[in-house]
């Protein structure tokens, strides 16, 4: 991420994929961009657990990994991660937990307390911490964590459901979405951080967002495009520091 002299961060194609990440995943994209966090994994990255606490992480995780790749397991869950246990007291139409009837890819985890699966759904990410006592086949309970934030907590669990419920439905929908503004945002944020920690000025950031052509016609003092650009960057750097917390 600091080699000046690469332009890895030129083309615009290969942040595609930040249209499509939840703000977990996102949360991520801006964290691994930190020196001081990259330091950290080089020199602890077989002692993590203290080290991984500072970054709201349980594990620390390879940050030459993007979100497509790497499964950061953060600490606490985000509010969208679906708590799986035990149903103690099942009723007679109570359905069996088969991990492998979960549509999507799967990824699977333990972190010393609980296995934690991500399925990619088609443009969407699913996260669940099962507890180590839930059998495949056993009835099972989700579980929402009591607290001033039940109510929001509630809602981001309710999403995460829906989606598994309509995973295969959304495959035809999703198909022709158009990135919001926000991914959109993201996207341009991230690209411009590479380029200033890769150490290109903001004149050439404005180049390589914008095109040549347009920042030789609006680029001068007080321009709204330079602005803009310093605005990109400013949000990039917030959000690598510490505001990545946020997204969570």
């Amino acid at each position: 991420m600091a080699d000046s002299s690469a332009a890895h961060w030129h083309p615009s194609a290969a942040y595609l994929y930040v249209l499509h990440l939840d703000g977990p995943a996102l949360a991520w994209e801006y964290l691994r961009r930190n020196p001081e966090y990259r330091r950290t994994w080089q020199r602890h990255r077989c002692h993590s657990q203290h080290e991984a606490e500072r970054w709201g992480l349980r594990l620390l995780e390879d940050p030459t990994r993007d979100a497509r790749d790497a499964h950061p397991d953060w600490f606490p869950d985000p509010s969208s991660v679906v708590q799986v246990y035990p149903d103690i007291d099942p009723t007679d139409d109570a359905l069996p937990f088969q991990l492998w009837s979960i549509p999507g890819y799967k990824h699977l985890t333990h972190d010393g307390k609980r296995l934690v699966l991500t399925a990619h759904l088609i443009d969407d990410m699913l996260r669940m911490a099962i507890s180590p006592a839930l059998e495949d086949g056993m009835a099972y309970a989700y579980a929402v964590r009591a607290g001033c934030q039940l109510r929001e907590r509630w809602h981001a669990i309710e999403a995460e459901l829906t989606m598994l419920d309509d995973a295969n439905a959304r495959r035809a929908a999703t198909a022709t979405d158009r990135p919001g503004r926000v991914p959109m945002l993201h996207m341009r944020t991230l690209q411009a951080l590479d380029g200033t920690l890769a150490g290109a000025s903001q004149r050439e950031v404005a180049e390589v967002l914008y095109g040549i052509t347009t920042v030789a016609e609006r680029w001068y003092d007080d321009s709204d495009l330079r602005a803009q650009v310093r605005r990109l960057i400013r949000r990039g750097q917030t959000l690598m520091a510490g505001g990545y917390h946020r997204l969570l």
